[in-house]
Order: structure tokens, then sequence, then C-alpha cells
């Protein structure tokens, strides 16, 4: 793991966000912290709807506090969930994070504090991106 990431502070914020989510319909909570590169971390937890396809990630709602707080480069996340092995950001959520990163390492854990270390290249390793405006 990364030497200047700090993974058990970041784990920890990515539990402490999943007693947070909103998930009556798949009970299935999620929490996930982003640390960003001001050495800020933001976390979230997934929020659910009953109009299902208007539910938001775990990953995409801390990565957007930490928009809404100034950021634009993700250093690292870390994505809690019950459930052995740890589960994966879905694709949105990957695509989300390359949009405010190249690669980052992705610490996913589960309750039980199995983890296992990824990396956005990894997961997702063409993301889709347009040219930016000059």
């Amino acid at each position: 793991m990364n030497p200047a990431i700090d993974w058990d502070v970041l784990a920890d914020a990515a539990v402490e966000a999943r007693k947070h989510a909103y998930a009556p319909y798949s009970g299935f909570a999620v929490g996930s912290a982003v640390l960003t590169d001001a050495g800020d971390i933001v976390s979230g937890a997934n929020v659910e709807n009953s109009v299902y396809g208007l539910g938001i990630c775990a990953e995409r709602v801390a990565i957007s506090a930490a928009v809404a707080q100034g950021a634009r480069r993700i250093v690292a996340i870390a994505v809690c969930a019950d459930i052995e092995p740890p589960a994966r950001p879905c694709g949105p959520c990957l695509q989300v994070m390359a949009e405010f990163s190249d690669d980052i390492p992705i610490l996913l854990c589960s309750t039980q504090s199995l983890r296992h270390l990824s990396s956005l290249r990894e997961l997702l390793p063409q993301p889709f991106s347009l040219p930016r405006p000059s």
C-alpha cells in the first residue's frame, strides 16, 4: 500500500460513512471516503430512492461532496460494504473517478476488516474522455 496514504484513517472514514447510508430498498449500505490533493478526507454514503435509477452510490456522493468543497483532484478512495470479498465500485463510479484523476489507488474493504488494494486503471483500463477546452 502507498506509504503516503494513511489507509487506516481513510478506511475508518468509509466505515463510519456507511453507518449513514440510506438503503431501505436493497439493504446494501456502502460508505466511501476520498482523499483530495489538499489532504482533505471527504466521505459519503449511498442514498437510494423509490425510483431506483435516482439512487446514488457512496463513491459519487463522496466525490461530489469533495468537488462541492473545491477539490479538483482525488488522490485515493476507500469503499466499504458488508460483503466478502469487498465490493468493487460500479462502472459509473469508476468513470466519475476518472474525471478527477488519471489513476488512483482504490481500497476495497469490508466491515469484517478485509482489505484489497486495487486501482482505477485496473478496474477501468480505458475510461471515456473528451478533449478539454483550451
